[in-house]
């Protein structure tokens, strides 16, 4: 099969390549490389670098006519979201309507979004949240992945077209940018083997949940090889707060550097978790890793990572 990745070279969607390469199937990555890094592909998968709202998106997905778009590339940072709902809604909507375009008219066989089950669902009522849990975001960011699972479900009822929307949990792991739209894991990993300090926004009981980058690449995997249509969850189901998320990975660091806390960030969710009951049912999907290991083996991976220039010159 042919599979095509947008955002495929950035950090999930690099591992979802991996993934599809592990499979046996063919691989072209989509990519403005506007977060994404030509070394995080493995070289036997074709990269293409457009923007997915431009005519030469458009016309790379009617030329090679994937089997599947597993469509990862997004405006993912909710602050800037905040700051220009316009640009937001601009990548993560017409973006994904031009793409959706190409898809029906050239015999894509399935459609894998990447959702968001940490925005989605706004201040939770329950806690892990379900898929028929009340879709309420409370950025633009969470309203414009609300908008494409609806568009999901309209090009699926007029055209036929199935589709898997995955709704991710707190992603991180190997190859997380500790820059720009990053998450806090990728940052305090970096912070932590250069010796440095880390801070807290607000006294860091704020919960999220967690989930390992390759977990999550094997998701997409097994969404188009498995007969559903609809949202899925793809989390642990299990709230770490963030202090507790440094003492891990302080202890997998080796560090005794204290952590600092600053002011809280307004509007910031306090809780958020998945429920994954549905990905283990229809998928056979659970995480592989739990926190404690997931983030010994991103710590080692930002080892390796700061270790390379001293290789290389050494």
């Amino acid at each position: 099969m042919k599979v095509l990745v947008t955002g495929g070279a950035g950090f999930i969607g690099s591992h979802v390549c991996d993934e599809f390469l592990r499979g046996g199937h063919e691989v072209i990555a989509l990519d403005d490389l506007s977060g994404g890094k030509r070394e995080n592909l493995d070289p036997r998968v074709r990269l293409a670098v457009h923007d997915i709202r431009s005519r030469e998106a458009s016309e790379l997905i009617k030329s090679e006519k994937p089997d599947v778009l597993c469509h990862l590339a997004a405006q993912m940072d909710v602050r800037r979201s905040v700051d220009d709902p316009s640009f937001d809604a601009d990548v993560n909507i017409r973006g994904m309507l031009n793409l959706l375009e190409a898809a029906r008219v050239s015999g894509v066989k399935k459609v894998i979004f990447s959702s968001t089950g940490g925005a989605i669902y706004g201040e939770q009522d329950v806690f892990p949240a379900p898929e028929n849990h009340p879709t309420r975001p409370i950025s633009p960011y969470g309203v414009s992945k609300a908008a494409g699972e609806l568009y999901l479900g309209y090009y699926r009822a007029q055209y036929g077209l199935p589709y898997v929307a995955l709704r991710y949990a707190n992603v991180y792991g190997p190859r997380q940018n500790p820059h720009g739209e990053a998450g806090v894991v990728a940052i305090f990993s970096q912070r932590l083997i250069a010796g440095q300090g880390c801070t807290i926004y607000g006294e860091g009981k704020q919960t999220r949940d967690f989930v390992f980058g390759p977990d999550v690449a094997r998701a997409n995997r097994l969404a188009f090889e498995k007969d559903y249509v609809g949202a899925i969850n793809i989390g642990t189901g299990v709230e770490t707060d963030i202090n507790r998320l440094y003492a891990l990975l302080a202890e997998a660091a080796g560090s005794t550097v204290p952590v600092t806390h600053a002011p809280g960030k307004p509007g910031e969710q306090m809780r958020s978790c998945v429920d994954n009951a549905l990905a283990k049912k229809v998928l056979g999907w659970e995480p592989s890793a739990d926190v404690r290991e997931g983030l010994r083996r991103t710590i080692e991976y930002f080892r390796q990572k700061a270790a390379e220039p001293a290789r290389i010159h050494g």
